[in-house]
């Protein structure tokens, strides 16, 4: 079992910069994003979590300091202007050969989500949570990374990819082996990353489709995020 997470939370979350100069630190019922993402990582029984910093890292920074978590609280910094998977390579040290559960900090999930993949494991690489509700109103089909297939094995992955059969929801377990296949990449994206691991078969998928998830991405997201949240709490 995983007991460690990584908290992705380096960009710049422009969409949303009406709502909030920080995204991570958006509220969504009343909580920041990156307040949600650290407590459902202890929720599913981590022990610590490593959030990878960026854009506005020192307000954030601030922001975690303040507070008191159930779980133990990490930060690492790194170049936001670099795509996403540099996020992940700066926090390759703290996480260690045990992994991580690794998460976009503007991906809400239910602790089961974490949990999942945190019984699974990253095996030979790593394994990507992945929905097959194709359709679904919270996704926004011009944003989403869609996947392709065969059994448990990931097969294709990239946003506006024909054929897929499921959904990427942003959720993942790594190891040392998807650390090591991004930084052989001059500009190393997440999605790359995949796309090299399952090059090798060495990527799969957990289904989670049973488990409520969204992309806060924009105005349109949050305002579905904000009626989710709303409901539990009520």
């Amino acid at each position: 079992m995983i007991g460690t997470g990584l908290v992705l939370a380096a960009g710049e979350g422009s969409r949303l910069r009406d709502t909030t100069p920080f995204k991570p630190l958006c509220p969504v019922a009343g909580r920041a994003l990156i307040d949600r993402a650290i407590d459902t990582m202890a929720d599913a029984g981590m022990t610590r979590v490593v959030v990878s910093l960026g854009y506005g890292a020192d307000a954030i920074a601030a922001h975690l300091a303040a507070r008191d978590w159930p779980i133990a609280v990490e930060t690492v910094t790194t170049d936001y202007r670099q795509p996403n998977g540099v996020s992940a390579v700066a926090a390759r040290a703290a996480v260690s050969d045990g992994g991580a559960v690794m998460v976009m900090c503007d991906h809400l999930c239910e602790p089961r989500h974490y949990h999942r993949l945190a019984a699974a494991g990253f095996g030979d690489g790593l394994a990507l949570g992945i929905d097959r509700r194709l359709g679904h109103r919270w996704v926004d089909p011009e944003d989403v990374t869609c996947v392709a297939t065969e059994g448990d094995a990931i097969v294709a992955i990239g946003k506006g990819l024909e054929p897929h059969d499921c959904y990427d929801t942003g959720v993942f377990a790594v190891g040392p082996r998807f650390f090591a296949a991004l930084a052989t990449l001059a500009n190393p994206s997440l999605t790359e990353g995949v796309r090299l691991l399952a090059a090798d078969r060495a990527a799969r998928v957990v289904d989670c489709s049973d488990c409520d998830w969204i992309d806060v991405d924009d105005a349109k997201a949050l305002a579905h995020a904000e009626a989710w949240q709303s409901a539990l709490a009520g």
